[in-house]
This record gives structure tokens, sequence and C-alpha cells, in this order.
């Protein structure tokens, strides 16, 4: 994403938030429990965490509801998560 879009979705997360709020974060990575370790060390105790197997077990999905203090707050979740090899944001 560059600037200009990222710009227009703080907008976006602005108009439809009232900080603070809780936001819904969904992710599908391989099923590799390091990997999942590391996606919920960049959260929150507080945050609510679920997965969830695919049918053959290859993949699980993670939704996890954490309170966001602002729009920014979101956008640096998502820049530490990138991190995480093999890992899809929804």
């Amino acid at each position: 994403m560059d600037e200009e879009q990222i710009e227009r979705l703080r907008a976006r997360l602005n108009e439809i938030h009232i900080w603070p709020s809780i936001f819904m974060f969904k992710f599908i990575l391989p099923s590799d429990e390091a990997r999942i370790t590391e996606l919920k060390l960049i959260f929150g105790e507080s945050a609510e965490i679920k997965e969830r197997l695919s049918a053959k077990g290859n993949f699980t999905s993670v939704t996890i509801r954490e309170m966001m203090l602002n729009a920014d707050d979101i956008f640096d979740r998502y820049r530490k998560v990138g991190g995480i090899k093999g890992i899809i944001s929804l």
C-alpha cells in the first residue's frame, strides 16, 4: 500500500469507529505452532483469539478481537504480522 491508500483507509476507519474500539483481525497461516505462537504474541493479553483448523489440517484460520486505541494501532499490528512467513491477512 502506498501512503495515499493508507491515508484513505485511516480516514475510513476513523469514520466508522469511535476510539477506543474493538477491532477484528482475521488471518490464515500454515498450521505451524511456532508461527501461530508468533502471531499471538503480537497481540495483547486481553485479545480474544479463536483458531480453526482447515479441513485437511494444513492451515489454521485465526480471528483476533482486540481493543484498539486508534487506527494507527491497527496499522501497527498489520505491519508486525506481515513479518510472519506464509501469513495471509483477510
